[in-house]
């Protein structure tokens, strides 16, 4: 369990996915340039469920706070949030249209 005022560090975005492209060498990593307010980078291990032309334009939910992690050698600057159910991943999405860097609440 975790006290609300720790879930409030959390600072979610809505990210709208400005490139996506495979990372050399690794099968299910992308490296996706998202639009949250700010350009950030974010690598994801989503590449067996989405194509690149599926992930541009698509808006996400992503953890913009999180300190920056080195993946294969390509910094990323944050975490989409998606669902997992027997072993498939969806990505979470705004149900409506909203512009990127809205803050979740």
């Amino acid at each position: 369990m975790i006290s609300i005022k720790d879930f409030q560090k959390m600072d979610l975005r809505v990210g709208k996915v400005l490139s996506a492209k495979g990372i050399p060498d690794a099968d299910r990593l992308y490296l996706l340039e998202v639009d949250v307010g700010k350009k950030i980078q974010l690598v994801a291990g989503i590449k067996q469920f989405y194509t690149p032309k599926e992930l541009v334009k698509k808006k996400i939910i992503v953890i913009t706070n999180l300190e920056p992690a080195k993946i294969r050698g390509f910094e990323s600057q944050g975490m989409l949030l998606a669902a997992e159910q027997n072993g498939k991943i969806v990505l979470l999405a705004p149900d409506k249209d909203i512009e990127p860097g809205s803050k979740i609440r």
